[in-house]
């Protein structure tokens, strides 16, 4: 009877140290997984330094604010006008207040 006690003990600690060997080995490939790739900076536009990209924004910025205040031609053919956001709500109002 006591074979059987003695045998019982180490296949139960080789089934311990199997399932944590499993576990860390998961746990390793779910770190490398979700580890952050550092490639550097981004150089496919071409800008590199702070104060270049803050003035590619501002570029972009002011760019915006002109397009949202004026009129233009989207594609005149089919009809689309740009039109600046005050005046395009003011058309939406006036369009649901008609259905009433």
């Amino acid at each position: 009877m006591s074979d059987q006690t003695t045998r019982s003990k180490p296949a139960s600690l080789v089934s311990v140290v199997a399932i944590m060997g499993c576990f860390a080995l998961f746990l390793f490939l779910v770190y490398l997984a979700y580890l952050p790739r550092h490639t550097g900076a981004y150089v496919g536009d071409g800008i590199r330094t702070p104060e270049q990209r803050l003035a590619a924004l501002a570029e972009l910025r002011a760019t915006e604010q002109k397009q949202a205040k004026a009129y233009a031609w989207i594609d005149q053919s089919a009809g689309q006008v740009q039109l600046p956001i005050e005046r395009a709500m003011e058309l939406t109002v006036q369009h649901y207040n008609q259905g009433k």
